[in-house]
């Protein structure tokens, strides 16, 4: 097995230079596997993934967090090269969700094991997302919290708690138009999430997600435009699944489209796995079913199911 392995040299693990390149590339020859590691600038990241595909790499992995392996996921998309995943991040949903191990061995032995998944991923006007999408006052929020880390050195977790407590109350609630399930819906809202298979919604804690083949997107719009109903929501993400309350409208479907009608011309901010992008409406979103071929144990089955008999 030959694969390229693609580093974020900004990631939280590879920063700290708790693991390196020589560490990557040992563990990957102790396992039996034939690896090319290169650390990479976060915003050189696609177009070296581009600049790679076609070389005959059994497998193009990925080292980072989230944004990182959704960057270099939305390039393999559609390909028949697989995605590996080196979860080096801060908090790494899709690998948790996938069973991907944590330490650096145990995500080496699952990409070795060479067992491919076919996964879907979400896409919004020609963006991917693996995870999570959102509109309305999360966006700016992320902005905010980065801004706070990368000027102020605030940790994560205080950066985040910081801008929610700015931001919200200036933040303005968005006039939607929403196609969904044949449905022509009009909304004032100031939070709209949109899941890359059922997504628990929890903002700043581990999401959680049973399976990510069901080719379908899960929307969910907060029914009231209140900042003292997000400020409550938030709060309850913080330690448990807040779509589990009224406050909610909710879909799963293959696809919807979404409209500003204050300022339709105007572009939109939109938060992508940990990114915050400008898009212009009208936001298609669409569900590319079983599109991305990934490198991951298989889910374990339900107990009692024939196979565990």
């Amino acid at each position: 097995m030959r694969i390229i392995v693609l580093m974020n040299q900004a990631a939280g693990t590879a920063s700290k230079e708790e693991i390196s390149a020589a560490t990557v590339e040992a563990a990957f020859r102790a396992a039996g596997v034939d690896a090319t590691v290169e650390q990479v600038e976060g915003k050189a990241m696609a177009a070296r993934a581009r600049a790679v595909l076609d070389d005959g790499f059994d497998a193009i992995v990925a080292g980072g967090g989230d944004g990182t392996v959704s960057c270099v996921a939305g390039v393999v998309a559609g390909t028949q090269t697989p995605l590996g995943v080196l979860p080096l991040g801060t908090l790494n949903h899709f690998a948790k969700d996938l069973g991907i191990p944590a330490d650096l061995e145990g995500a080496v032995r699952a990409i070795a094991a060479a067992n491919v998944r076919a996964l879907d991923l979400g896409e919004v006007n020609g963006e991917t997302f693996i995870n999570t999408s959102s509109l309305g006052f999360y966006p700016p929020v992320v902005q905010e919290r980065d801004r706070q880390r990368k000027h102020l050195g605030r940790g994560k977790w205080l950066a985040a708690l910081s801008a929610l407590v700015k931001v919200l109350p200036r933040v303005h609630a968005l006039r939607l138009t929403i196609k969904v399930d044949g449905q022509t819906l009009h909304r004032t809202t100031r939070l709209v999430f949109a899941g890359n298979n059922e997504y628990r919604m929890s903002l700043f804690t581990q999401g959680e997600r049973k399976g990510l083949d069901s080719g379908l997107l899960y929307l969910y719009l907060v029914k009231r435009p209140s900042r003292l109903l997000l400020l409550r929501l938030a709060l309850r993400a913080l330690f448990s699944d807040a779509g589990t309350t009224d406050d909610f409208e909710s879909f799963s479907v293959p696809s919807f489209t979404i409209e500003n009608r204050r300022k339709s011309h105007r572009k939109v901010l939109v938060f992508l796995d940990g990114e915050v992008k400008s898009l212009a409406p009208p936001l298609l979103y669409r569900a590319r079913a079983r599109d991305l071929l990934v490198l991951a144990p298989e889910p374990p089955r339900p107990t009692g199911s024939p196979a565990s008999a």
